[in-house]
């Protein structure tokens, strides 16, 4: 077995694999870029690097500085977690050269799979099934509409190297389809160095459903059942389970059966996904199925699977890249309850899931609950900050319970346990799709969040009890000795000087008058303007009922089951400032690239016309117009903007 291996990655999964290595004797060594100095995953290791500039071009996805840190360090073998380089067959070509072990499958394996074209071929001619479309090599746009036309709308336009519905469009219509392969094109381009695409048929009624593989170096391959992956946004996973809702032993076994002679056929070695869809508009049959692609890693999902087989698939990947046989037979593996992962991200599902960034100023998770298990894996600590260059998962949360419902409960408690502030958060969106009436069934496919994402993404207002005590807390008024944060975290005064104190608080836009009173008792009365009377106590910091507050920097953070509301403290100065800021123009929502720009100066435009495409995160978002007008500026084609640069200024109306 290896005595130190390097990780080549940062965040949650970096931080997974030292847990791992440190239970084993291994000693860990960390790479780490210019925003990561100070990351956990740098302070867990016993050794780290530093690798380069934040931007991952520069850090993460510089093969030979992480190649000469682990020759450095003296690692023996290079751990890739999963993105980056994980799947890159000329890092793995490098790592060997230079006398090291790469903990993951062969070069060979990773190219075999690793262009979703050639791996359907592959897979043809390997006996397992594969979805109709187009997977050959001309990619001029008369051939790949000429193709789309013979499959029949709906159609896929996928890219064909990487993955995570970066690059992937669904075309309708043929009038659509040279717009979206373009834009499929461009993406692919960004986040993958490869435009190339395929064109597939669109399954109507789509289940996306992956089965765990595992290999060794000897011939022996074994699979770890199956996950439903199905709950997805823009093509992005974001609550998986296993087992799949519905599954029947006839369609497990064929289709278990199919991602085995998969990973045979390549000679695969490690940890590997096989990815099918699957039309469940009849439900699931062994005849419905069809392989997508392979992941030739470790998946974010994975521990789904840990926690129904009990298997560390990060221990099974450091002994069979050291050469030994898979430690369990196939007859060996049991599957036992039902787990659940929810994605925790720093995004705002009422505009669109756009990515936000932001310091984490309060940060707690749930170490138990009361219907299942509960297991966090994040690379983030309170004070951490969350920014433009990386993908911005907070945490994944995984529950275990004895059924599929009981798992659901679980979810929903350990959301609700669950305290982010200093960045929006998706815990709210994560709840309302646990509890959909068809989610929670299993009655599932890819399509379920776009039909409902109004409705799921709808925000809660805040109660008028929580904002008379937001109010209460930011007044000043104090606790008790020993209470713990916010009470004793902001103060104004420890005496109210009159009957009545004043407080405003901003939230959303809305400003918020209180007006708080002594009572008799220790009691405070709170008038909210147009909400009425409040009567509160400060409460106890024994009180388990006790709302749950957060003070940060100029805001205060109420939580209210899954929900959090965050109330800006009134600051004359900075509100002065902003009425002067004010103007008639559209921001960026995030930090992003200006990647396209379809409108011109002293051009008229109506509201819903797309104006430019801002790339963020390794994703194309389109801005379009607010409001009817003429563009009197707008921002250039690659220029590199932060949040809050204007993009686009209009002529002022008479």
């Amino acid at each position: 077995m290896f005595k130190k291996i390097l990780i080549a990655n940062r965040g949650e999964i970096a931080c997974r694999v030292i847990r791992t290595a440190r239970r084993m004797g291994i000693a860990t060594v960390a790479v780490y870029s210019d925003a990561d100095a100070r990351a956990l995953h740098v302070e867990m290791a016993d050794e780290a690097v530093h690798i380069g500039a934040a931007p991952a071009a520069e850090s993460y996805l510089v093969g030979d500085r992480i190649i000469e840190a682990a020759k450095r360090t003296g690692a023996e073998a290079i751990h890739p977690g999963y993105g980056f380089l994980s799947e890159n067959p000329d890092f793995v070509d490098a790592i060997e050269a230079a006398g090291l072990a790469f903990i993951g499958p062969s070069a060979k394996a990773i190219r075999a799979m690793g262009l979703k074209d050639a791996a359907k071929r592959l897979m043809e001619k390997a006996g397992v099934p594969v979805v109709p479309g187009y997977h050959g090599e001309a990619q001029e746009l008369v051939v790949l509409a000429t193709k789309a036309r013979e499959i029949g709308y709906p159609v896929l336009i996928k890219a064909r190297a990487g993955g995570g519905g970066k690059g992937m469009r669904r075309v309708d219509h043929p009038d659509d389809f040279a717009e979206e392969l373009a834009g499929a094109k461009r993406e692919a381009k960004a986040a993958f160095g490869d435009e190339r695409v395929l064109v597939e048929k669109y399954v109507d009624k789509p289940r996306h459903i992956e089965v765990q593989v595992f290999g060794d170096k000897h011939g022996g391959a074994v699979h770890l059942f199956e996950r439903d992956c199905s709950a997805q946004r823009r093509h992005q996973k974001v609550i998986e389970e296993a087992p799949a809702p519905g599954m029947t032993p006839e369609m497990r076994a064929a289709m278990t059966s199919a991602a085995v002679k998969a990973a045979k056929a390549i000679g695969y070695s490690g940890a590997g996904t096989i990815e099918f869809i699957v039309d469940a508009s009849v439900g699931l049959r062994p005849d419905r199925f069809w392989f997508m692609e392979m992941n030739t890693r470790l998946q974010v999902e994975h521990p789904v699977t840990e926690m129904v087989t009990g298997i560390d698939l990060v221990e099974w990947q450091l002994r069979v890249a050291a050469g030994e046989l898979l430690p369990m037979g196939q007859d060996d593996i049991r599957l036992s309850g039902h787990a659940i992962e929810a994605r925790i991200y720093a995004e705002d599902p009422s505009r669109g899931f756009l990515p936000a960034t932001g310091t984490l100023h309060h940060l707690k998770f749930p170490q138990k609950i009361d219907n299942g298990t509960v297991r966090v894996e994040t690379g983030v600590r309170a004070g951490d900050t969350i920014s433009p260059y990386y993908d911005p998962m907070i945490a994944k949360l995984v529950v275990h319970a004895q059924d599929r419902p009981t798992a659901l409960a679980a979810l929903q408690e350990a959301l609700a346990k669950t305290e982010v502030a200093g960045s929006v958060v998706n815990t709210p969106f994560l709840a309302a799709l646990a509890a959909d009436e068809d989610f929670s069934v299993g009655n599932l496919d890819t399509g379920l969040i776009a039909r409902r994402q109004e409705a799921l993404t709808r925000k809660a207002s805040p109660k008028p009890a929580l904002i008379a005590m937001a109010a209460l807390a930011a007044s000043g008024a104090r606790a008790p000795r020993n209470v713990p944060e916010p009470w004793e975290a902001i103060s104004g005064y420890t005496h109210f000087g009159s009957l009545t104190h004043r407080t405003k608080l901003v939230h959303e836009e809305d400003e918020i008058i209180a007006r708080i009173s002594a009572q008799p008792s220790g009691r405070f009365a709170v008038e909210i303007e147009g909400l009425g009377v409040q009567t509160l106590a400060i409460p106890s910091g024994t009180d388990p009922d006790a709302p749950r507050l957060a003070a940060w920097p100029g805001r205060l953070t109420a939580f209210d089951g899954v929900h959090s509301h965050t109330f800006q403290l009134h600051d004359p100065l900075q509100q002065a400032e902003e009425l002067v800021a004010g103007g008639d123009s559209l921001r960026a929502p995030m930090p992003g690239l200006v990647k396209v720009v379809r409108a011109a100066p002293n051009e008229s435009v109506s509201k819903g016309q797309p104006l430019l495409i801002l790339e963020a995160m390794k994703m194309e978002h389109t801005i379009a117009a607010p409001h009817d007008g003429v563009v009197a500026e707008i921002a250039a084609e690659g220029t590199q903007v932060s949040e809050g640069t204007v993009l686009v200024r209009f002529e002022e109306t008479a």
